[in-house]
């Protein structure tokens, strides 16, 4: 019993944290059905039903925002997904210690660059006069390219950015799961005369599938946020086209215009969405016998 009480004291703070800064906020979503007004606080504040969900679906903006946020969700699930599966199978099948090493140090470090300093990178390597990119350009014969401005670059660059950053950390995981795999099964197959690809084909992938699928089904559960912080600050007026998406919407109708109800019911829609994603792929892993998350 002793063993059972410190495991829940040691619990205690996680819970803590979920119950004040995840599910007490819940209680202000009702403002999404209100016209909410400071000084009347949310219960004083009157009801208004649907109005402000048929105000943003009614808006002309609505089309534009949500396939800007739908074609960025899913080029970024389509390319950031897979990269640290190959990478960590990859890196599996690296002989040298110090070579996986290196590799892993080099790729996995610029995860702690800070998004600030990454869009200043993004600026100073692809501008027109003076970047790197551009300079390249420039000697091959080409014309430079205004990329931080052009709205057809601007979900590629995001994209491949992120994945630059983020995919040498998120391949820890994979590799993680790749050392459970029985050692015995690659010598078998080896002594069987499979090839590489096929070790990794028929023991490595099915071996880390079970992490893969949970965190697909974890990456569906958060398909419609996309990272608010770097895509406002990549965005500008020239690139307004591609990249205006709902947390940033939301973030200047609730934030900077003060429309804290019609704002509330947008990212309230924006989590639906996100929800019925969650459980919808959950449902399919388990009809597709697959691990799931429940």
């Amino acid at each position: 019993m002793a063993v059972n009480y410190e495991l829940y004291v040691l619990l205690l703070p996680t819970l803590v944290y979920f119950a004040v800064f995840h599910y007490w906020p819940i209680y202000g979503v009702q403002i999404a059905f209100k016209q909410f007004i400071a000084v009347r606080g949310i219960t004083g504040s009157p009801w208004v039903g649907f109005d402000h969900f048929e105000r943003f679906f009614q808006s002309f903006q609505f089309w534009t925002i949500l396939r800007n946020t739908v074609e960025l969700s899913l080029y970024e699930l389509l390319v950031g997904f897979p990269a640290p599966i190959v990478l960590a199978l990859m890196l599996n099948q690296a002989t040298s210690r110090r070579f996986k090493r290196f590799v892993q140090t080099v790729t996995y470090a610029p995860h702690f660059i800070s998004v600030v300093v990454i869009v200043g990178m993004l600026n100073l390597f692809l501008s027109p006069r003076n970047g790197l990119v551009n300079q390249v350009i420039a000697y091959l014969g080409g014309t430079p390219v205004y990329f931080m401005a052009e709205p057809e670059w601007f979900k590629t660059i995001y994209v491949f950015s992120g994945v630059w950053q983020n995919v040498g950390w998120s391949t820890i995981i994979y590799l993680a799961a790749l050392t459970a795999i029985n050692p015995d099964l690659h010598e078998a197959a080896v002594v069987d005369g499979a090839s590489k690809w096929r070790r990794i084909w028929h023991i490595d992938l099915p071996g880390i599938m079970p992490t893969v699928m949970i965190l697909f089904i974890l990456n569906m559960g958060s398909f419609m946020t996309v990272g608010f912080e770097k895509v406002y600050l990549m965005q500008n007026a020239l690139n307004a086209d591609a990249s205006e998406i709902i947390q940033t919407y939301v973030y200047k109708a609730g934030l900077l215009n003060a429309q804290y109800s019609y704002s509330s019911a947008i990212g309230l829609f924006n989590s639906i969405i996100n929800f019925v994603l969650l459980g919808s792929v959950n449902l399919l892993a388990r009809y597709m016998k697959q691990t799931s998350l429940w």
